[in-house]
């Protein structure tokens, strides 16, 4: 592999791994960030256990939401019925995880489990499976680990089971820790090498695995993604380049209103620094092609239109950090996201976005990486050791004017509504107050635009006024930061 790649097959012990600066577009790796070597607990006596991952995380978020554009499923009648979210609406959210993990002492073999219990209270509207998944085992796999079979310290590792997984800038996979559930599959992971050498491979076959509130998940066995990730960092001080594949194939079912689904979605992200001037960047381009079925109602019953997939998506964020003790950095983003043009051209132009983490497009969770134009204005900033300031500004536009605001469930067919949804303005502090405790408070205001007033007003959406959303939110981990005093 390294031969083909251009690249020494000799073991580098150098660190090449480089994280981007770029707006929560860093991923989470295995294992989970909350997730402590019993070695480097605050337990002095497990100082020689160095073959044990442990974790045990508790975060409590109440929110508060006026004016909410996010539509709810009613199924209080027995059917599942779209509605909008007429009054505030005040709502705890509560999410435990533990984690328990073995590598080294068995190896190559290694399994790592993790649980997690999501619950919700005192919302006015129905619970879902993005507040609520009760007692649910969210990772168990097992995993063949070969530390030296690509070279020294460059490993071959082979995973099977049920995993989280995020990739690239988490715009299209993601585990989503923002929301109060975690996303998580099914299926086989092989990675080449790891993120520190100076390039690895990651590739996937995993099934999407079903939120059930209150009984065991269950994977989606009519669909199944795929693909890989190559990242190559030799360069990585001035630039990480990641050329990948994803792939989705969903098999229909009338029956249950699932249209057949074959996405092919080539894509390029590289990211890095213009050396120690201070600026930084990180851009991403996705072709999406194939075929992707849509299900319609034709003479009182309901058939499967089979339609040409043609879509395109790109980022790009440029920052820069000041050298300032507050290590300030200001950055200017745009994100582009093809919507459909119309039914009657045997097209689907809307670009899917996978899996991927919504909260770097809105704090409100109301816009995705599928038709859309979306600037951002951001400045972040630590005025204290522990203490850290994130502000933005955004504005969004429909990329195509007949297809939907997806998120907020708002269409105009014939696009005489404009395309111009709204702007933010967000907020957020965050206080490491120990190395066991931190909290955060946030407050975000979206303001509607031309489209959602007039669309909002015809189709029965119970606002055209801004919307406000505020939470507070703390988190404990009993393990501490993995500093441990000695």
């Amino acid at each position: 592999m390294s031969q083909l790649l251009g690249m020494p097959s000799l073991a580098i012990a150098e660190d090449y791994y480089r994280p981007t600066r770029a707006y929560r577009a860093e991923p989470h790796y295995e294992p989970p960030r909350y997730v402590r070597n019993l070695s480097k607990t605050q337990f002095k006596e497990f100082r020689d256990i160095t073959w044990l991952n442990v974790g045990l995380d508790f975060r409590a978020r109440y929110e508060y939401r006026e004016n909410d554009f996010r539509p709810w499923t009613d199924t209080s009648s027995g059917t599942a019925v779209r509605r909008y979210r007429p009054d505030p609406d005040n709502i705890w959210l509560l999410r435990t995880r533990a984690y328990l993990g073995i590598q080294d002492i068995l190896d190559p073999f290694r399994f790592a489990v993790e649980y997690e219990d999501a619950r919700s209270y005192n919302s006015l509207y129905e619970r879902d499976n993005g507040t609520t998944n009760e007692f649910e085992l969210i990772q168990g796999y097992a995993e063949l680990y070969f530390r030296n079979a690509l070279g020294e310290d460059r490993p071959l590792s082979i995973r099977a089971g049920r995993m989280s997984l995020e990739l690239l800038d988490r715009r299209l996979i993601g585990n989503n820790q923002f929301r109060n559930t975690t996303n998580n599959f099914e299926g086989f992971r092989v990675s080449f090498g790891k993120r520190q050498n100076d390039w690895d491979l990651d590739t996937f076959a995993l099934q999407p695995v079903e939120r059930l509130k209150y009984e065991f998940d269950r994977p989606d066995e009519k669909t199944w993604i795929y693909g890989g990730v190559l990242s190559i960092r030799r360069w990585s001080d001035f630039i990480t380049i990641q050329p990948y594949f994803l792939g989705r194939m969903q098999n229909g079912d009338l029956a249950h209103n699932v249209a057949d689904r074959e996405i092919y979605a080539p894509g390029l992200r590289v990211y890095g620094f213009f050396g120690k001037t201070g600026f930084d960047f990180d851009a991403d381009i996705n072709k999406q092609f194939g075929r992707s079925g849509q299900i319609r109602t034709v003479q009182g019953r309901r058939v499967e239109a089979n339609l040409q997939h043609d879509a395109l998506a790109y980022s790009l964020e440029l920052g820069y950090t000041f050298d300032h003790a507050w290590k300030p950095r200001v950055s200017a983003f745009y994100g582009y996201g093809t919507g459909d043009k119309g039914q009657a051209d045997g097209k689907n132009e809307r670009f899917d976005t996978f899996y991927g983490f919504n909260q770097p497009w809105s704090r409100n969770d109301y816009f995705s990486w599928d038709n859309v134009h979306a600037p951002k204005v951001r400045l972040q900033f630590a005025p204290l050791k522990d203490v850290r300031v994130e502000t933005g500004y955004n504005a969004y536009w429909l990329q195509s004017e007949t297809d939907a605001w997806n998120r907020a469930n708002l269409r105009d067919p014939t696009g005489k509504s404009g395309s111009f949804l709204g702007h933010e303005f967000d907020i957020r502090f965050v206080h490491k107050l120990n190395a066991y405790m931190d909290w955060s408070l946030s407050y975000a205001r979206f303001t509607p635009g031309d489209f959602t007033k007039d669309v909002g007003k015809r189709v029965g959406a119970f606002t055209s006024e801004p919307s406000n959303f505020f939470y507070f939110e703390v988190n404990l981990n009993a393990f501490g930061d993995g500093n441990p005093k000695i």
